[in-house]
């Protein structure tokens, strides 16, 4: 890591993340810096022609040949600096955006591997910023920041070797308030960093209040709260409000304090240029610091326009402290996200599962979440061999979600406890364990995308053929048909254009389509009627025999033909048998299949 002293040194935006995309990027920074100082050095020949056209015109004739060849030096000048422009643009800022968009790159795959514990303690909200507002700001930085400091440095040389070489002692005189500009840039830049720290956090704040809203939108509707959301949005809004207010009003007092300096400066320079100019017209130069000061109407026109061109750099000075001052800042928050630990990932010499024969171990297991201290699983001991079908039942809260979850490596777990064909799965490679097993998750997600590729998810080149067999085993083939577009149907945000049980049931084709030997459906019929329910565990029993099917149900009539049932009490194993043995020695499942039964019979007949 860069010390604190090093840091304050380094005037460009630099960390281990971003010096990659430097070396990759270099030879575009290089042709823009170019193009820049081009133009920098280029424009500065404007004021020298302007000067020798005002001398021209002082009564006497004027020189054609003199006056033509300024004519053309103002040409070529602008076609430079026209060229030149085109230049530095086209490849500063075309390197600042492959910067971001490496950077964007490197937070997805970071996004990728980090835990369910990292998202629940970092909101939806606070991440999206991280990846919009604090990346356009950097980016922001890498291209016109760019600019700026080459400006501040190059262009501002340029103009004071011209100015001391026109008049070192009147340039002396200008050099002192402009000084006061880098001081004031040392002193806004801590300021202008520890009001934008603020702004991004309050920006959090509402991006996580807007995300969530939106996403609860029918619960708001449902309960009549619109009014309550809008008052509780607007406190936020205001908060978000008043802090933008404080970073801005920081800035712009900044800027004016520049601009006062700026306009000072230039009130000097007419003030004095006017009176050296007046006593050179009278046959009578003054005199400073012991120096005769020989000033002609001409070289005045052209002394200012020196200034002129540097009010610029010393503008950008200005905006260059602030902005340096919000990236670094944005830059801290997402090398923070980048330099997150990794807690689920792969051993080193992880083993490869190949060949998967479906059968899971359990040994002893005991489970609690990374921020709890309470066991959620309590010494669990099971084998399910591979080939079966077994269902899981239990009350709300028993941890049957939480035990197919460690299944998957979500969460990391004790070795030598959990076992996939007799490997212990914290010694497997992740992605092998996870391309083993099939998952069809409570909320059953689905993207804005055809329903057609949310069942090919697994594999976007899977003949539509195989797509139409597993919205058949999912029983939503003729849903599907029924759709106005058919398989070209966009299910829109999270499925929203979808009923409950169609959601469930495409759900459950994406998992069948994987055709792994390990497929786990958490509570995946809650939603469908029972003729459907029927239909779908038919077709698990004839078309997934001899692979492992692990059935998370809330309804005993799910599991009722599973070849093995795991009832779940409080965390514990209750029960670990055939469903026919099950009523003899789980009173937790012979109260299931009671209610269940004076559930049918409420409802007017049983189920079958």
């Amino acid at each position: 890591p860069i010390s604190k002293q090093k840091e304050r040194k380094n005037v460009m935006l630099t960390g281990k993340y971003l010096n990659r995309f430097y070396l990759k990027n270099w030879w575009l920074f290089l042709i823009g810096v170019i193009a820049l100082v081009a133009v920098d050095y280029f424009q500065l020949f404007i004021p020298d022609y302007l000067g020798k056209i005002v001398d021209m015109f002082d009564g006497s004739a004027v020189d054609k040949a003199a006056l033509r060849e300024v004519i053309v030096g103002v040409i070529v000048v602008a076609v430079v600096m026209c060229v030149g422009r085109i230049t530095w643009r086209l490849s500063i800022f075309n390197a600042s955006q492959k910067m971001e968009a490496g950077l964007r790159h490197l937070m997805f795959q970071k996004s990728e591997k980090l835990s369910q514990k990292y998202y629940h303690e970092n909101k939806v909200g606070t991440v999206m910023a991280w990846f919009t507002t604090d990346l356009e700001t950097i980016e922001e930085f890498l291209g016109w920041g760019s600019i700026m400091l080459v400006d501040a440095l190059f262009l501002t040389a340029f103009v004071l070797y011209k100015m001391f070489t026109l008049d070192w002692a009147l340039t002396l005189v200008l050099l002192v308030p402009l000084a006061l500009i880098v001081v004031w840039g040392m002193i806004v830049e801590k300021v202008m960093g520890v009001k934008w720290e603020e702004r991004q956090k309050e920006f959090d704040k509402l991006y996580d209040f807007s995300q969530e809203s939106f996403t609860g939108i029918r619960v708001i509707k449902a309960f009549v709260k619109e009014t309550q959301q809008l008052h509780a949005f607007a406190k936020v809004a205001k908060k978000n409000k008043d802090t933008n207010v404080a970073f801005v009003r920081t800035a712009v007092i900044s800027d004016a304090v520049i601009e006062v300096i700026i306009t000072i400066i230039m009130a000097m320079l007419l003030g004095l240029g006017g009176y050296f100019v007046y006593k050179y017209a009278t046959g009578s130069p003054a005199m400073m610091f012991g120096h005769e000061v020989d000033l002609t109407a001409g070289q005045l026109i052209t002394f200012v326009g020196y200034f002129d061109v540097m009010v610029w750099p010393m503008m950008a000075l200005g905006q260059l402290v602030t902005m340096r001052s919000r990236s670094k800042t944005s830059l801290k928050r997402v090398t923070a996200f980048l330099d997150s630990e990794e807690d689920v990932k792969s051993p080193e010499n992880a083993v490869v599962l190949q060949d998967v024969q479906g059968k899971i171990e359990f040994k002893d297991f005991s489970f609690q979440y990374p921020s709890n201290d309470v066991d959620v699983l309590k010494n669990i001991t099971l084998t399910i061999d591979s080939g079966e079908c077994v269902g899981v039942v239990g009350k709300i809260g028993s941890g049957k979600t939480t035990l197919v979850n460690t299944l998957l490596r979500l969460y990391n777990v004790q070795k030598d406890k959990v076992f996939i064909d007799g490997v212990d799965i914290m010694d497997c490679d992740i992605d092998s364990v996870r391309n083993a097993i099939g998952y069809v998750p409570q909320d059953n997600f689905l993207f804005s995308d055809k329903v057609k590729n949310n069942i090919a998810f697994s594999d976007k080149d899977v003949e539509i053929e195989k797509v139409y067999e597993a919205a058949k085993f999912a029983d939503v083939h003729s849903n599907i048909q029924d759709f106005q577009d058919g398989y070209d149907t966009i299910s829109g945000e999270r499925g929203v254009t979808l009923s409950g049980g169609q959601k469930q049931r495409i759900s459950i084709a994406r998992a069948y389509i994987k055709d792994a030997p390990i497929m786990i459906l958490d509570d995946s019929v809650s939603a469908v009627d029972v003729k459907t329910e029927e239909t779908i565990l038919k077709n698990i029993a004839q078309k997934r025999k001899g692979k492992t099917t692990i059935v998370i149900a809330s309804r005993v009539s799910t599991v009722s033909h599973m070849d093995k049932i795991l009832v779940l009490n409080n965390g514990e194993v209750e029960a670990y048998d055939t469903p026919s043995r099950l009523e003899e020695i789980s009173p937790t499942y012979k109260k299931m299949v009671f209610l269940q039964k004076l559930e049918n019979e409420v409802e007017g007949g049983e189920r079958k």
